[in-house]
């Protein structure tokens, strides 16, 4: 349960602010229809996090212990910083009609978006390091849930309210420190 509760917690705080939901915002206040976006965001993050963490499980079956607890404490300290560099979503990614309704867009825009972002790579870290792949890659969709559904809901009014900058540094503070345990624990 430790993998599903802190691989929720991370992937919600290392959300917020970022490019996927922004993206959310853009979908939602261009198309109107919460519930497929929801649905779109839901089955693209199962796939995408899933992959992700399968990856991550992999990973582990050929690099050992003492060489994995360097690589992932490097990772999660470089994922840090990396939450201090804020994100902003490129020009056009949501434009154009919905040559497959507004889920099929989702769907793809948001694993698309996905591909290399924060929440993935912390997703191939967590699996890698709780060898807990179900709970691992609940927990990150959980997080991705809770970061992008209320976007879609309640839109604008959120992003004004949540001081995004705040939100990035305690994800930074919280992926400091799982480097530096990862880093000082002895392997084993």
């Amino acid at each position: 349960m430790e993998a599903f509760f802190i691989s929720t917690a991370i992937v919600a705080l290392a959300e917020m602010g970022d490019k996927t939901q922004l993206l959310a915002l853009v979908l939602a206040a261009r198309f109107r229809k919460p519930w497929p976006i929801v649905l779109g965001i839901l089955v693209a993050t199962l796939v995408n996090h899933g992959l992700a963490g399968a990856l991550g499980a992999w990973v582990t079956t050929f690099l050992g212990p003492q060489v994995l607890r360097w690589i992932l404490g490097a990772s999660f300290i470089a994922m840090a910083v990396w939450m201090l560099i804020p994100d902003k979503l490129d020009e056009g990614e949501a434009d154009g009609s919905p040559r497959w309704g507004v889920f099929g867009t989702t769907v793809v825009a948001f694993f698309l978006a996905e591909m290399g972002d924060k929440t993935q790579i912390a997703t191939v870290m967590l699996a890698a390091q709780y060898n807990a792949y179900l709970w691992v890659v609940a927990g990150t969709t959980l997080g991705m849930m809770i970061a992008n559904a209320p976007v879609v809901w309640l839109g604008e009014r959120i992003t004004r309210r949540v001081p995004i900058r705040a939100v990035h540094v305690v994800s930074a503070v919280i992926f400091l420190v799982l480097g530096l345990v990862a880093t000082f624990t002895p392997a084993g």
